[in-house]
């Protein structure tokens, strides 16, 4: 079955429906970050709940990775993600 534009746009609400992803997020709107960089500002949670965070926020394409030698640095694939964010900080305060 081919998944609808509202089927899409739901999944990508389910992965920010989590606070280890939203706090990537935050994280990713100051530009690009290493795996070691996320992991240390967010030590609060253990890594293998950053990793699964990271791989969930991949698969809906919110976020992309690149490899740099033994590093891998995500940032936000979505360039108005930082708009989103200030938008709903807006309404939430």
């Amino acid at each position: 079955m081919t998944k609808t534009l509202n089927d899409k746009k739901a999944e990508i609400f389910k992965a920010l429906s989590n606070p280890v992803r939203l706090d990537v997020i935050d994280l990713l709107l100051d530009g690009e970050k290493c795996v070691c960089e996320i992991q240390q500002a967010l030590k609060k949670y253990e890594q293998p709940h950053i990793s699964k965070s990271l791989a969930k926020l991949k698969s809906v394409g919110l976020i992309k990775d690149r490899k740099d030698g033994l590093n891998v640095y995500y940032s936000l694939n979505i360039c108005c993600m930082g708009e989103f964010m200030t938008c709903l900080n807006k309404i939430l305060k």
